[in-house]
């Protein structure tokens, strides 16, 4: 049966028991889909209808906030932009063909490729072509630019439509018949399929409670009696608009479409951060804090925006809790270097656990060959847990500091550091807590988890390279000197002493990353907008559902098997070495990490040099997960010969 066979309702048929006149759903569903605001005939999400923002020109006819382009919309076919718009080699021209195949449908039937030019000049448009659901509330009216200071928006009035000629699709539960979503069977998600929810409107129950109740009376000007979605609530998990948000999926490796299991490593970019950092180059870009023209104050604004977003995000008390810096590398040299030169002294001990990065183990012993400190190392189980009891018994009057990775980046292990802080501060000693791999998986509340300084990286959590953040509690900061010198980060300077800023411009000497800082407040956004609960629950089940497939493989070791882990899943396979079975993965299309993963001590904790790190991401499925087991029994086949 065709997609279209199973989408078209037949209305002449009975309808089953227990169930109305399909005839009467089909008027109430048409009923409901012309009443809504906003909405189009051809399906979708609904066209926007805010007003542009002040400053921001846009072709006639269309309305902001829009994705700029040189070109107006229109004045190129979909299609045309695929083509290069620089010299290439006819070879380098060949090898870009694959990409331009179409592939990835849409829920309308159409190839993704087909409308890729409409995004690229408005955002919206692309969306409304493709069905890609909007995330987070409705827009409001904005006030144009043109008018008065202290002026009311204007009021956006809806225009209703025709209905669709298939009013009810979305009614084929529990799975969007024809779209390739698994809807029963070991690789069926819940979650993992379009639904009238998906899209942030009511569901068929609510369809169902309307002929049970009727039309109710409008009790408010424009309630027309029909249920109406929270604009605050997220909307449902719905992976495959989640992976329309990131362009780079659609790349083609090697013939295949792209599976990036590589998240631990660095993450893709939702076309939002791509955007952001595209209008702050075109529209903002200047330095910061030192000019009284408009596009310094522009460009301050937008860095100390992100600023807040970042607070905000890991719950902190104050945007001068928040420091920008280069990544998780540079934030635990800022604060081994600054706090830990001051306050680190012969004879005294920093403890740090078996599961860390480098990053987290040389800057301290750097610190401790320069001062006569000593490491102490908390130890972990057969399972890759650390050892509570022995960290306990690690700490006395020496330790000064404590610094852990929240979760283990070569065995996903998720450490209990809220009670790791507890008992540190019972002791009178500091703490650091290492984000990088835990921020973009699970919920973080720097003043619940009480630690002194917590520290991550933008690129781990969508957002661009180059950027990361030290959060320090306020007191602490301001007993810590600075560790780098120079403009930005002085009240006055005279050539017989200089007058320090206080936290957090104190430790930003010089031009800061400020367009990626914006970025990664554009990342952080979205995250939000999604909601990082529902991102986390997803990746478990993926990452439970991976373990499943991968355990029984014949010749599969998975290192790391703690009971609370988040999505990495670390393994050696008999017969190969871990660069031979990522070759063989790699020729799939499929990214994965091989070889020490900077974490060269925990490797070495279980008898191994390398190990195959696929590392999951919320945009990743099933059935990408089945094309790595495909592969991995494949090469285990092979060797049982």
């Amino acid at each position: 049966m065709s997609s279209s066979e199973v989408l078209t309702p037949d209305v002449e048929a009975t309808p089953p028991p227990g169930l109305p006149d399909p005839a009467v759903l089909a008027r109430l569903a048409g009923e409901f889909f012309a009443a809504l605001p906003g909405t189009s005939a051809a399906g979708g999400v609904p066209v926007p209808s805010n007003a542009q923002p002040a400053g921001l020109s846009l072709p006639p006819g269309l309305s902001g906030p829009a994705t700029l382009a040189a070109v107006p919309f229109g004045a190129i076919p979909p299609g045309a932009n695929l083509l290069p718009t620089s010299p290439q080699t006819p070879a380098n021209a060949g090898a870009s063909l694959p990409a331009l195949v179409p592939h990835a449908q849409a829920p309308n039937g159409l190839p993704d490729h087909v409308l890729q030019a409409a995004p690229g000049y408005d955002g919206r448009l692309g969306s409304q072509a493709i069905g890609v659901p909007r995330l987070g509330p409705a827009p409001t009216a904005a006030v144009p630019a043109s008018a008065p200071r202290g002026s009311a928006p204007a009021a956006s009035v809806p225009t209703p439509t025709a209905p669709a000629a298939s009013p009810y699709y979305f009614l084929a539960e529990p799975g969007l018949a024809g779209s390739g979503i698994p809807t029963a069977g070991p690789t069926a998600l819940p979650d993992d399929r379009l639904t009238a929810q998906s899209f942030g409107l009511p569901g068929s129950e609510a369809l169902r409670e309307l002929l049970s109740t009727g039309r109710r009376a409008p009790s408010v000007p424009g309630d027309r009696g029909i249920p109406q979605a929270s604009s605050s609530a997220h909307p449902p998990f719905d992976v495959n608009a989640i992976r329309r948000d990131f362009p780079i999926l659609q790349e083609r490796v090697n013939g295949r479409q792209l599976v990036w299991f590589d998240n631990a490593a660095t993450t893709h970019k939702p076309q939002a951060v791509i955007d952001r950092l595209a209008y702050f180059y075109a529209h903002e870009n200047s330095n910061i804090h030192r000019a009284a023209h408009e596009l310094a104050a522009r460009a301050t604004d937008a860095y100390e925006g992100a600023r807040e977003t970042v607070r905000r995000f890991i719950g902190a008390s104050s945007t001068e809790e928040i420091i920008f810096v280069r990544g998780t590398t540079e934030a635990i040299n800022l604060v081994a270097k600054s706090w830990g030169a001051k306050n680190i002294g012969a004879g005294d001990e920093i403890i740090v656990s078996h599961l860390e990065h480098h990053a987290n183990i040389v800057p301290w012993q750097q610190l401790a060959a320069e001062k006569g400190a000593k490491i102490r190392v908390i130890p972990v189980d057969d399972s890759g847990q650390v050892i509570l009891e022995e960290y306990q018994r690690l700490l006395n009057d020496k330790t000064k500091i404590v610094s852990v990775t929240q979760v283990s980046n070569a065995l996903g292990t998720v450490v209990p550091v809220k009670e790791i802080v507890e008992i540190a501060h019972r002791h009178g000693v500091r703490t650091l807590v290492d984000g990088a791999q835990s921020v973009s998986h699970m919920r973080v509340d720097v003043r619940a988890l009480g630690t002194d300084f917590f520290v991550f990286s933008g690129h781990k959590i969508f957002g661009p390279t180059g950027i990361g953040v030290v959060y320090g509690k306020r007191d602490v900061l301001e007993d810590m000197p600075p560790w780098q010198g120079g403009g930005n980060m002085i009240a006055d300077v005279t050539f017989e002493k200089t007058v320090y800023h206080g936290p957090p411009t104190r430790f930003e000497a010089g031009t800061g990353n400020i367009a990626d800082a914006v970025g990664l407040g554009a990342a952080l956004e979205y995250v939000e907008r999604i909601g990082i609960e529902a991102i986390g629950r997803y990746e478990h089940d993926l990452l439970a559902y991976a373990t499943h497939h991968m355990q029984p493989i014949k010749g599969v070791r998975l290192i790391g098997t703690a009971r609370d882990k988040a999505s990495v899943l670390s393994f050696v396979l008999d017969g190969y070495s871990t660069d031979e079975v990522g070759k063989a993965l790699n020729q799939e299309g499929i990214a994965v990490r091989t070889g020490h993963h900077c974490a060269q001590p925990i490797l070495r904790r279980f008898g191994l040099e390398a190990t195959v790190r696929p590392s999951l991401a919320f945009y990743n499925t099933c059935e990408e997960v089945d094309r790595m087991v495909t592969v991995v029994r494949r090469l285990s086949a092979a060797t049982s010969r």
